[in-house]
């Protein structure tokens, strides 16, 4: 059970890291200040998150291993986020679907993991699921503004859409130990949350007066480590400094 819930825990906690990245990439180039400042805050709550999802882990490996070493110093295979978080900044509408994708599944699968028998995952789902609420409405607000925009503004945010759905089925894919954990009561049976999700954007999207992709093709691999080109260039923005300066103290 140790390893699956190591596992498990990175399986969470990576799709945070790794969104909270590319939020954070978002410093300095949002479309006005007000906006630039919430997105640099929606990126400072997901990495406030991972540092408890990664103590966590660091305790269960008890090998030394410290919550920055499991944050900055795995290989990319060993990294287990799913394949929609690592996609880049393409465009402030593809920055604001991807967001959106996620923050959907996000409130969903954190409400559920509330109920987990363990304390330590419940307890930070109670905490993090009042930020996530945050974000879901954010991103929501802004799949609205820009979808029933101008035509530009709906072009934009329709492409992004379409672009980026092929990669939501991946998130109510599960692993070997996702079905361990879900076995054990610990860990939350996201093949539950697929039809509430695509009720939720379709929602969203329809008030946005976008269309609902009609792709039937999706892309996995993520959370088995498989990840895109785009990901190795995020790790080497993300470990730089730990990887340069190794055991760097501030």
């Amino acid at each position: 059970m140790k390893e699956n819930l190591y596992k498990y825990i990175l399986g969470i906690a990576d799709n945070s890291l790794i969104l909270g990245q590319r939020l954070g990439e978002l410093t300095g180039h949002g479309p006005s200040l007000e906006t630039d400042i919430a997105c640099t805050n929606l990126s400072l709550d997901l990495l406030g998150q991972v540092r408890s999802y990664y103590q966590y882990a660091a305790k269960i490996l008890g090998n030394g291993k410290t919550e920055d070493d499991i944050a900055m110093l795995r290989l990319e295979h060993e990294y287990l986020n799913v394949l929609l978080v690592e996609q880049p900044n393409t465009d402030f509408a593809y920055s604001m679907g991807r967001q959106f994708l996620f923050d959907v599944y996000h409130f969903l699968f954190l409400n559920e993991l509330q109920k987990s028998t363990d304390i330590t995952l419940s307890a930070i789902a109670i905490k993090s699921i009042k930020e996530v609420s945050y974000h879901q409405r954010f991103s929501s607000d802004w799949i609205k503004r820009l979808g029933d925009g101008t035509e530009e503004s709906h072009q934009k945010m329709q492409t992004a859409i379409d672009d980026l759905w092929t990669y939501t089925d991946e998130l109510f894919r599960q692993t070997e130990a996702d079905i361990a954990m879900v076995t054990e009561g610990v860990g939350v049976d996201v093949t539950k949350l697929k039809d509430t999700y695509y009720k939720k954007v379709a929602e969203v999207l329809e008030e946005a007066t976008l269309k609902i992709p009609e792709s039937k093709y999706f892309q996995k691999g993520g959370k088995h480590g498989i990840h895109t080109e785009h990901m190795g260039y995020l790790l080497a923005d993300l470990q730089y400094m730990q990887r340069t300066y190794p055991n760097m103290e501030w």
